[in-house]
């Protein structure tokens, strides 16, 4: 072979791994038919849901004309996911994972085709809406953590965080292209017409189900799991802890979308349309986190890289709360989203990797209650600071506090930005 076709075999080589730097790896849809199944299915069954939590919302505001009633539509997909988000992960470390996530996304599937039967049938009722909301986040509190817990087992440990890389990007595409497109189909065909199409859309998530082998987790001994030794676990493993305390530091402390719509107004001079943008810019912020997260796969250290990242969540919150110019502040959010996803996916890795097989369900579930609880927590927290002083310093001061939170756990927790990656220690 000549040096000139040596070279041109080179290139593409060399272009490939230009694209994995900075590009999402992959890799894990390409070496597993099983895991490429799952996170398609996993895409169209989150734009299928967002699509039905907008169709819900916009039937519930036509019955009852009452911002409150919509509000609650929220409060009745919270509770479900807290209270039964720990008890779905016992269930995950006790039965076959395949067939919990099967009969999980099929009860979701069969709620949609409620609705719709009911939106068919000239059926309006809150309380219905409100009865199926309630019991589709059960399905999701159960569903997730056998999801979750299935991805270690059908990936080696070093694709994992690529794994959680391209499973961001499913979350945050559902959150931006479902309610768009469910707003768009029931402008067009109605209500019944989005919640078809979500039934629908399970089915993709019911076929990657199907094609799994048997999940069973690998427990030795034949006691049920408890919720209890799950917590017993975490608090007896410091580096997994500190996952969820540093997750705390930023939806709690530095959760500012509550006070989007008055942002929206006061600073902006703006409407509904800007409270959109408010909206999606750590939405959009977020997707780029998964796309351009070809970087991570040369980080080691993941305990330091979640301290890092969630600095920057406050850091960009903070600066966020100062300025007046709509674009500016757009960029700052979008910022704090990329650095949401970059925690989330660094955090996630860790707990597949460091977790034993049988905690996996468990922790999974706690990381729902966390993802479900801690944003909440702020939303109230930040609405009550400006009601107390104002937005401005809701905002800044509690960009502030995450990142002198973050910097104190990272004095204390030592073990925790040593954590290596190739040498995992829960």
């Amino acid at each position: 072979m000549t040096a000139t076709e040596k070279q041109h075999e080179q290139q593409p080589e060399q272009g490939e791994q230009a694209r994995r730097r900075v590009f999402a790896d992959l890799t894990p849809l390409r070496t597993s038919a099983d895991y490429r199944r799952l996170w398609f299915g996993s895409t169209v069954s989150w734009v299928g849901q967002g699509m039905t939590a907008l169709a819900v919302s916009l039937q519930v505001y036509e019955i009852t004309r009452s911002p409150f009633s919509v509000g609650l539509v929220g409060l009745f997909s919270l509770v479900p996911l807290v209270v039964f988000g720990l008890y779905g992960g016992a269930v995950a470390d006790t039965v076959d994972r395949r067939k919990l996530g099967l009969a999980s996304a099929l009860g979701s599937a069969v709620l949609s085709v409620a609705l719709a039967g009911a939106a068919f049938a000239g059926f309006h009722r809150v309380w219905f809406l409100y009865g199926i909301v309630a019991l589709q986040a059960v399905c999701a509190a159960l569903n997730a953590p056998a999801r979750s817990s299935m991805i270690p087992r059908l990936l080696p440990p070093e694709q994992l965080r690529a794994a959680n890389a391209l499973n961001s990007m499913v979350m945050t595409f559902g959150t931006l292209v479902g309610p768009s497109l469910g707003g768009l189909i029931v402008g067009v065909a109605g209500f019944q017409a989005a919640y078809l199409v979500d039934a629908l859309a399970f089915s993709a998530s019911l076929y990657a189900m199907w094609r799994l082998p048997s999940m069973l987790p690998d427990r030795t001994g034949s006691k049920r799991a408890s919720v209890l030794d799950g917590l017993r676990f975490l608090a007896t493993r410091p580096n997994l802890r500190m996952t969820f305390f540093s997750d705390f530091c930023a939806m709690i402390l530095a959760h500012p979308r509550a006070l989007f719509p008055a942002v929206a107004v006061l600073w902006y001079g703006g409407d509904a349309k800007t409270t959109g943008l408010l909206v999606a810019a750590p939405a959009f912020g977020a997707l780029l986190g998964g796309v351009l997260s070809g970087w991570q796969g040369r980080i080691r250290h993941h305990g330091q890289a979640i301290l890092i990242a969630v600095a920057c969540w406050g850091t960009a919150i903070a600066v966020f709360g100062l300025t007046r110019n709509l674009w500016l502040g757009l960029l700052l959010l979008a910022l704090a989203g990329y650095s949401d996803t970059v925690s989330m996916i660094f955090r996630n890795t860790m707990m597949q990797v460091a977790a034993p097989d049988e905690m996996r369900g468990r922790l999974q579930g706690v990381f729902i209650v966390v993802v479900a609880g801690g944003p909440r927590l702020g939303d109230f927290l930040a609405g009550s600071v400006a009601d107390l002083t104002s937005p401005a310093v809701a905002i800044t001061g509690g960009g502030i506090a995450c990142v002198l939170a973050i910097g104190l756990l990272a004095l204390y927790g030592r073990r925790f930005r040593r954590y290596d990656a190739l040498d995992p220690t829960p």
